[in-house]
């Protein structure tokens, strides 16, 4: 199974910021393989270093599991990530800018379930 999961939430609510991270660790697990976009304020968790510092109340941090799994892609919104000022050097080695496009192929993919946080 293929999981594409969207999500909108970073360091402004990490606890819900790291669930779609969770869940596409119990994913990769399972031996699914993962496509997380990030919009909004998604995005910043991407910025190199960032993850590391988010710590969610309750849950396991996942972050990384995500960052550093060779079946997992990462992809930032681009356009999110402009008006940011984050240019994609500023990100974690394994995460590329991405965006709506890249997001309909995923899910369009037969073996692709879509979950949006």
């Amino acid at each position: 199974m293929h999981y594409v999961i969207s999500t909108t939430w970073g360091p402004t609510d990490v606890t819900r910021a790291a669930l779609p991270f969770i869940f596409g660790a119990s994913a990769l697990q399972a031996g699914d393989t993962v496509m997380i976009m990030l919009f909004h304020d998604a995005v910043t968790i991407a910025l190199d270093g960032a993850h590391q510092k988010m710590i969610p109340f309750g849950p396991p941090s996942k972050f990384a599991e995500l960052f550093t799994n060779p079946n997992a892609q990462v992809v930032v919104c681009k356009p999110c990530a402009e008006v940011r000022s984050i240019q994609e050097s500023m990100l974690v080695k394994t995460a590329i800018f991405g965006g709506m496009n890249d997001l309909h192929q995923e899910v369009s993919r037969p073996d692709a379930k879509f979950i949006s946080f």
